[in-house]
């Protein structure tokens, strides 16, 4: 038995025999783990759990929001929890990269977005005639510019983009289509990259087909949902800011920027390819917050208790 597979036993172990779980919990838990270990394998290799990195932990994070509804993703995170923490309490790990994931309130948070200084650093770290630089500019521009999701991102191919029209066709969650526009700016990004650096990257690859997909990685294969993770994690480390980035804050940011320039609620719900109003009804939340935060800074009576105007 590997040592994957013995921690996953020796923890159900203990759900079952010592915390008097049901087979059924135990199932789920089972579950819950290996589809950790399926992602990690299906997006660039999972290297056992005693190696997984924040950036594992960010894009699996990240995955789980795009593809499960609330109460599955607290659950699968609950399970990954309780199993690094019994690892660690068996000394079988020194660390726990979930230790940091909260799940209280998770799915009533607030989505976190960038302020256009932020984007505008990001955008600074991909200048640049290096071929990952122009693919780095080009894929920061479709996120941002479109807010779609990364697996959407990832899947995209050559013929889905009509120059002519500026639109984008997305193959969206259950096998839902939708066109996104795309400025002029974002145009060109692209356009240099499928002209200038994507066939250099091409180049690389060792025999077989040349790939469908847009965007891919320094040897000429498609990237992954991990991989794009792996770029905006670098292309921020560069940058003097601290924020903690995942792929989804561009598509939260598209979605905040809509909504603060005037856009109407259902527009942005077509954008984002939501089933349901109420999915995209949280960035009005969002919306409004920034709004008090604007007020509490710049209207004169908002922290002043007296009623006289000054």
């Amino acid at each position: 038995m590997s040592q994957t597979q013995d921690w996953i036993q020796q923890y159900l172990d203990y759900v079952r025999g010592v915390r008097r779980y049901s087979e059924n919990t135990v199932a789920a838990y089972r579950r819950d783990l290996e589809d950790f270990i399926q992602y990690l394998t299906a997006n660039g290799g999972f290297p056992g759990f005693d190696q997984i990195a924040q950036i594992d932990v960010d894009v699996y994070l990240s995955h789980l929001g795009d593809s499960y509804k609330p109460r599955t993703v607290e659950r699968r995170i609950s399970t990954l929890r309780g199993f690094y923490r019994f690892l660690v309490r068996q000394q079988y790990l020194a660390d726990d990269p979930f230790a940091d994931v909260r799940l209280t309130n998770r799915h009533h948070a607030l989505p976190k977005f960038f302020y256009p200084k932020e984007v505008a650093a990001l955008f600074a770290q991909t200048k640049g005639n290096h071929p990952l630089d122009q693919r780095n500019a080009a894929l920061l521009a479709v996120l941002y510019a479109t807010g779609m999701r990364v697996s959407e991102l990832t899947d995209l191919t050559v013929s889905q983009f009509d120059f002519s029209m500026g639109v984008v066709l997305v193959h969206g969650k259950g096998q839902k289509d939708r066109y996104i526009p795309f400025d002029k700016q974002t145009a060109e990004r692209v356009r240099t990259y499928l002209t200038q650096a994507r066939p250099k990257l091409i180049a690389k690859r060792a025999g077989g087909t040349i790939p469908a997909a847009v965007f891919l990685n320094d040897r000429g294969a498609p990237l992954t949902r991990r991989g794009v993770g792996y770029i905006l994690d670098q292309l921020i480390a560069k940058t003097s800011l601290t924020t903690k980035i995942h792929p989804h804050m561009l598509r939260h940011t598209f979605a905040t920027e809509m909504l603060n320039n005037g856009a109407d609620l259902r527009s942005v719900q077509e954008l984002l390819g939501h089933a349901s109003l109420s999915t995209t009804q949280i960035y009005t939340h969002v919306t409004m917050a920034h709004l008090q935060q604007q007020y509490r800074q710049f209207f004169p009576r908002a922290t002043d208790q007296s009623d006289s105007p000054k």
